[in-house]
């Protein structure tokens, strides 16, 4: 009984609508010319706007409908720009009727992206830049953009790069963005000149900054952040239309016009005479005043009579109305009614979902063990903080590739910026291995407690998404690998006082550590492409993947060998057993590095050379040093300081880890080397380093995959930092 209520109301309502529609569209006046389209898509094309030949009023009214389905589009030949909206009637302000179409970006000559150049172009056709529709808004730091051409009047706005100079309550706060309502009407061609505030600040390069037209309304209502105009490719723009007297057509259109009692005219003041016009329906009339019988009467009111006045006879029809109302209105309640409950329980129910999705998530990922770990921990220990992960989608852009850093085994990193401004860097792992959740908890808890400059500081995670993310500060000039072995005018020469002060802060970081953090920390996979180099070049130990702590009076850790070629510890390949001095080893291959300027490995070198270390070592015992050192570092004044330095990197590669120094005692001497420019060299320590046996090494390859060392290190990584957030 019930299905068939619904059925039969179902039914009703259906003929009820069909018979309004038709009656709608019997009332309908046109708004093309007969036999013509008045329609592209959902876009309604009213005359003298027309698709074909013959539906338009002359070509700089032609309309093209390119595409199909729910993909076509209308385009106006005279500007050759897609067209959104045309109105035929004055808008709020009293002026021309309106057509909304796509308009492009003006870059500056320091934009990677290809756009307009500096200039936007409507010539010769039959509209202008609106005034009163659209707003000015420019975005890039330290800028004065203008619009040029317009004599000694000078239209635009400025951008600071000084947060304090921030303007409450706008789109455009003056900040990296500004924003202008006005400029000059009656405009086709529109010129942007963009300038330095600082006149006196000169650049090699200039930075990117653009300037765009947009619709107020449209602004309004879709509040789009003008500071993503880089992802854009166009913004709606409102130009005003008329119809020019300049041909015969428009000529005989006007004069046609003007015969009819439903339609009225206005038209430009040039020298007292006429330049192009513009018509609306009459009083008492509604529709398209251009195509005949285009204006029909309103409220089922009749033509004027001869005193002007209106014969009007409704009452019949708003009487079957209001009954039709009565029987629609009714049960569309009730289906409306139902549609509301439908779409509440769906809503909850997605909610509910999400909710659990998460929380699936975080437990899968050691939401609750991190949890547990951190409430044993003591009062006075930081928790971990625990990110959002709608934030650290909105940070990326959604994990946007344009914002990747760097990619390798164990996941990507992507830069982003918090909801506070901080720019960070965030890794989004490859896999979970929940075989190892309790050690990645341990790492989460512990590296969120590491506070030293020359370790990059892990400010937080997220477990609430299937792969957990992790968030680091920023560090923007790349990897020393980078620095090292990529020929690119991108990365500067380190010279030798660099080199020597970057080899310090390294064995620094290691010493605190393996000797001063709460817990001592082996890194494990200490390499030239996980040291990053900040705006001062200083470096920072970053990848803590493969991490372990281990207790005060334990001396190694037993795990399955992981590591990158041509830095692992022989004697920890052989043993299982990672000490501290496996990381000293790793160290020493670093410091190798920065005196040959060399890749560890490298196939492309002679067998005896294959592995830099090995070659290292043989160099030193037959007096080869100075044959095999980068440029930069052989053309040091001072030898002692460079002898001194490769006879420490040939103990810390020394095959017996007992005989290897601690991190300690590197920092200590790397120190000394720093603060005693002049020293003269050991010869004792030279003679004793030459003379000690060294056995040969065995060259190992390690694979790298997981996020949560779920059986493998990372590999190594690429970084890139020129990405930037505008």
């Amino acid at each position: 009984m019930k299905m068939a209520v619904q059925f039969v109301m179902r039914i009703t309502i259906l003929i009820l609508l069909t018979y309004e529609l038709a009656e709608a569209e019997a009332e309908a006046a046109p708004i093309a010319k007969p036999d013509c389209y008045s329609s592209c898509g959902n876009l309604e094309i009213p005359y003298p706007f027309g698709i074909g030949p013959h539906c338009y009023m002359d070509k700089m009214f032609e309309v093209v409908c390119n595409g199909t389905g729910s993909s076509v589009k209308a385009f106006l030949t005279s500007i050759d720009k897609e067209v959104l909206q045309i109105n035929i009637s004055s808008g709020a302000y009293n002026s021309y009727p309106t057509v909304q179409v796509q308009m492009p970006i003006i870059y500056s000559k320091g934009c990677r992206s290809s756009g307009s150049g500096a200039a936007l172009n409507i010539s010769g056709s039959p509209s202008n830049f609106s005034f009163d529709y659209n707003t000015f808004i420019s975005v890039g730091c330290d800028n004065f953009a203008t619009i040029t051409g317009l004599g000694p009047v000078v239209f635009g706005c400025k951008s600071h790069c000084n947060k304090s100079k921030i303007i409450v309550g706008t789109r455009c706060s003056g900040f990296n963005c500004c924003e202008s309502d006005y400029f000059p009407s009656n405009q086709q061609e529109f010129h942007v000149e963009f300038r330095s505030i600082n006149e006196s600040k000169v650049t090699e390069e200039e930075e990117c900054k653009y300037a765009f037209l947009m619709d107020q309304n449209w602004l309004e209502s879709n509040k789009p952040d003008p500071s993503s105009v880089q992802y854009w490719e166009t913004v709606p723009v409102v130009l005003e239309w008329a119809i020019s007297v300049r041909t015969n057509v428009s000529r005989n259109m006007f004069k046609s016009l003007k015969k009819r009692h439903d339609v009225r005219c206005s038209f430009s003041d040039e020298d007292k005479d006429f330049d192009s016009f513009t018509c609306e329906c009459a009083y008492g009339y509604q529709g398209n005043p251009y195509p005949p019988r285009g204006c029909q009467p309103t409220n089922g009111c009749d033509s004027k009579n001869a005193k002007g006045s209106f014969k009007c006879n409704f009452r019949s029809r708003s009487r079957s109305r209001l009954m039709l109302a009565i029987i629609v209105i009714c049960p569309s309640f009730g289906l409306l009614f139902l549609l509301l409950i439908i779409w509440w329980l769906y809503k909850v129910i997605k909610k509910r979902n999400k909710i659990m999705l998460k929380q699936k998530f975080f437990k899968r990922n050691g939401g609750l063990l991190l949890q547990q770990r951190e409430s044993l921990n003591e009062n006075n220990v930081q928790k971990a903080i625990l990110f959002d992960s709608k934030e650290l989608k909105n940070a990326t852009d959604r994990f946007n590739e344009n914002r990747i850093l760097g990619k390798g085994g164990q996941g990507t990193v992507y830069k982003g910026m918090l909801t506070d401004g901080r720019i960070v860097a965030i890794k989004r792992c490859n896999k979970v291995d929940e075989g190892n959740l309790e050690q990645f908890v341990n790492e989460i808890i512990i590296l969120s407690q590491i506070n030293h400059r020359n370790v990059v500081k892990l400010l937080g995670c997220c477990l609430e998404i299937e792969v957990p993310l992790l968030v680091y500060e920023f560090v923007p000039n790349g990897t020393l690998f980078q620095y090292l072995h990529d020929e690119n005018e991108d990365f500067p020469l380190l010279t030798w006082d660099m080199r020597l002060r970057i080899a310090t802060e390294i064995a620094g970081a290691l010493s605190y550590l393996h000797s001063e953090a709460s817990l001592p920390i082996y890194h494990r996979d200490i390499k030239s492409s996980n040291i990053l180099l900040d705006e001062k070049y200083r470096a920072k130990v970053a990848d803590f993947g493969t991490s372990r702590s281990v207790a005060i009076d334990q001396t190694h850790v037993t795990t399955l060998i992981y590591g990158t070629f041509g830095y692992l510890d022989p004697e920890y390949f052989q043993t299982s057993q990672f000490t501290e001095k496996s990381d000293v080893y790793s160290f020493g291959v670093v410091l190798i590095e920065l005196l040959t300027g060399e890749k560890p490995v490298s196939s492309t070198r002679s067998q005896e050379r294959r592995n830099l270390s090995t070659y290292f070592v043989h160099s030193i015992k037959e007096n080869r040093l100075f044959d095999i050192l980068d440029t930069q570092v052989s053309k040091v004044r001072n030898k002692d300081e460079v002898i001194a330095i490769a006879n420490l990197a040939k103990r810390c590669v020394h095959l017996h880890g007992k005989k290897r120094p601690t991190m300690m005692e590197i920092m200590m001497e790397l120190e000394g080397v720093q603060k005693v420019s002049t020293a003269q060299p050991n010869f004792e320590e030279l003679e004793y380093v030459r003379n000690e046996e060294m056995g040969p090494q065995n060259d190992v390859s390690i694979s790298a995959s997981s996020c949560l060392e779920s059986g493998s290190a990372s590999s190594s990584w690429q970084f890139y930092p020129s990405n930037r957030i505008d």
